[in-house]
């Protein structure tokens, strides 16, 4: 079976730029349609994801034609519609119908200032955009399309900045679209917001969620060599702070050694079925040695989604995490809100888990240890033990809500901890916005989960684009928040999703 690495990268996508127009204004306006949407276009190089300019569209069948080809090239995640001049709508009825990728309507134009002394009628005719964008916006909210709509000129850093966000959005939905993810055993017993309709997930979000025994993954664990298992050993010495208890001559080298094999074989397993997120439960370990720990923080760190104790929605949301943050610095993990300091005033909330945080969040040099872990009955794993850096950074759960999935995000600044020298594991100490009261009372009357992903490389309005391409609720908690609008927000939401799904 063909092995294939995992990829984080945006840099196999594209963006397609389309400028619409039509056949009245001549040949001789069309060419300068043509040179300017060009100019436009360029103006969003340099952005995560490459923007391909396409020649100007003036009539209903090539606006078809070409929403069926982005439709049909994987590596096209988007489109950036601007109609230069006017485009009659109805022109593009059948072409939004069928799109079925993200689309960001970009109200913009081609000049930053306005000549006013030689302003006339030809002028006029070629820089209506003002007039053929209300048109194009209509017809968009007249049937019922999903977009984002950014205004501004391209030379304006917000600007970019917020097609950056949808870019990065677009990508995090292309990368969902295509995620096969491998769950070894079910989750926890009785937990249940890790219950959820996989069902659903995979025509929601495209993700397929399937289950293999765990006893797979021992049979892939088991077919390392020593000679692998010995260079990933040089690597971990290379790149760790590394107890000495498990260096070559430490009395506890082997169990550093079998959580190199344990890394080995979950990377072949995952390569071999081209999965980019999984999940573990200390429940079903099967004949693995321990638990997985250093190679779950590892593979999150290179991209892949993962969920602690059978959480499949969370693994979702780190791998989008992971991708949508591409190139950025920061990372994005597993995170559990564990226990509280409720120092009034000063409140904290202090998240890890048991040993699966993921060491992109650090820029610190990771400590690797082992411990005991009282619980799976497994030998001690061996795990990277550090705190999240400080700074600004976003936690987001996912819930089932039985007629629709509902994220939840919470704006969240991580500060510095104090010393945890019994607590060995990955973990991070943050300040909730508006503040630690708020945040939680909103947080748990949105019946979010204690899994999040935690991510430090994108914000909140990354998040937003993401759930309005997925066609899912969002609730978010930043410093705007109230408890009493929260609530209302919800009792709103769910009358609206409801009543949008129809009868």
């Amino acid at each position: 079976m063909t092995r294939t690495a995992l990829s984080t990268s945006l840099d196999a996508y594209e963006i397609w730029f389309v400028t619409g127009s039509q056949t009245l204004y001549g040949d001789e306006t069309l060419r300068q349609v043509a040179e300017q949407s060009q100019a436009v276009a360029a103006g969003l190089d340099g952005l995560p994801v490459k923007v391909v300019w396409k020649p100007v569209l003036k009539d209903s069948d090539s606006i078809r034609r070409l929403a069926l080809d982005v439709n049909a090239r994987d590596e096209v995640i988007g489109v950036v519609a601007w109609m230069h001049t006017f485009s009659p709508a109805k022109m593009w009825i059948a072409g939004l119908d069928a799109l079925q990728k993200p689309l960001l309507h970009l109200h913009t134009q081609a000049n930053v200032e306005l000549p006013w002394a030689d302003i006339d009628f030809d002028f006029m005719n070629l820089n209506q955009a003002a007039h053929g964008d209300r048109e194009f916006g209509y017809i968009q909210t007249r049937l019922g399309v999903a977009r984002k709509t950014v205004v501004g000129h391209v030379s304006n850093p917000a600007v970019r900045q917020q097609v950056e966000d949808w870019q990065r959005a677009a990508a995090g939905w292309a990368a969902s679209r295509s995620l096969k993810l491998a769950r070894f055993g079910d989750n926890m017993r009785y937990v249940a917001v890790t219950e959820g309709d996989k069902t659903e997930a995979e025509l929601r979000f495209g993700v397929q969620v399937n289950t293999w025994g765990v006893n797979e993954l021992v049979a892939a664990v088991e077919a390392q060599s020593d000679a692998d298992v010995d260079a990933l050993v040089q690597v971990y010495l290379a790149e760790y702070d590394v107890a000495e208890e498990l260096l070559p001559d430490g009395d506890r080298h082997q169990s550093l050694r079998d959580g190199a094999a344990i890394e080995l074989g979950l990377r072949s397993f995952l390569e071999e079925g081209g999965f980019g997120a999984f999940t573990t439960s200390f429940e079903d370990l099967g004949a693995l040695k321990q638990l997985p720990g250093l190679a779950v923080q590892r593979l999150m760190a290179e991209g892949y989604g993962f969920g602690a104790e059978g959480d499949w929605k969370t693994a979702i949301l780190v791998r989008v995490a992971n991708v949508m943050g591409a190139g950025l610095p920061g990372g994005a993990s597993l995170m559990e809100d564990y226990t509280y300091d409720l120092v009034a005033g000063d409140e904290k909330i202090l998240g890890a888990h048991m040993l699966e945080v993921s060491p992109s969040l650090t820029t610190a040099k990771p400590r690797l240890e082992v411990h005991p872990l009282g619980i799976g009955g497994k030998d001690d794993p061996v795990r990277l033990v550090f705190t999240a850096d400080t700074g600004s950074a976003l936690v987001v759960a996912m819930s089932d809500m039985r007629d629709r999935f509902r994220l939840v995000a919470n704006v969240v600044e991580n500060v510095d901890a104090p010393d945890l020298p019994k607590l060995p594991v990955g973990r991070a100490v943050w300040k909730p916005a508006p503040d630690f009261a708020t945040s939680a009372a909103c947080w748990l009357a949105a019946g979010a989960a204690h899994h999040t992903v935690m991510t430090t490389a994108v914000g909140i309005e990354v998040f937003r684009d993401f759930a309005d391409i997925a066609g899912t609720e969002l609730v978010v908690i930043d410093e705007d928040t109230t408890v009493r609008g929260f609530q209302r927000e919800l009792r709103w939401n769910q009358a609206y999703y409801r009543l949008a799904q129809g009868f």
